[in-house]
């Protein structure tokens, strides 16, 4: 596939990427979340991620990251200051690929894009929360050297998940 450097370029997200971050998001929570997130929960979350939020979103001070492959947006993540308090203080908040995308390798791109914008932020220590249920997910982090730390209940509609802290030093 697709692997050469000069076919993969990581860069901050634009406001016209709206739709395509719309899409991915989309296409990877119902990939992801299908059959453990409550369905009704899960087609509310997906329409609210929709092109008008994503461009708000994308106005704000938060950054986000996007991953091209050949021209063609592939991924996105988000990052910053940990929302939980304590030793590590960057966090990524999200990293998703288009499905056609995941298990190739693309994701260790973005993940590392984030942990270097981090660094350079100052931010000691990383932290990212996958759900117990997402072995892709966790199975991705444990393999970037991600260690889990603690673990905590989210509620998704009527049911009651349990995430996991990956942490790095």
């Amino acid at each position: 596939m697709l692997r050469s450097p000069s076919t993969v370029r990581i860069r901050p997200a634009r406001v016209t990427d709206a739709a395509d971050l719309a899409r991915i998001f989309r296409d990877s929570w119902r990939l992801a979340y299908s059959g453990m997130i409550p369905t009704d929960h899960l087609d509310r979350l997906i329409r609210k991620r929709d092109i008008d939020w994503w461009k708000q979103s994308l106005q704000s001070s938060e950054p986000a990251l996007t991953l091209e492959v050949a021209g063609t947006i592939a991924g996105y993540a988000t990052y910053g200051v940990a929302r939980t308090r304590g030793r590590f203080q960057g966090e990524i908040y999200e990293l998703y690929l288009d499905p056609i995308y995941q298990g190739l390798g693309f994701g260790e791109h973005l993940f590392e894009a984030c942990r270097h914008r981090l660094d350079e932020r100052r931010l000691k220590g990383l932290v990212v929360w996958a759900l117990v249920d997402n072995a892709a997910a966790s199975s991705f982090y444990w393999r970037r050297g991600g260690r889990p730390l603690a673990s905590a209940m989210e509620t998704f509609g009527n049911q009651k998940l349990e995430k996991v802290a990956f942490t790095w030093p």
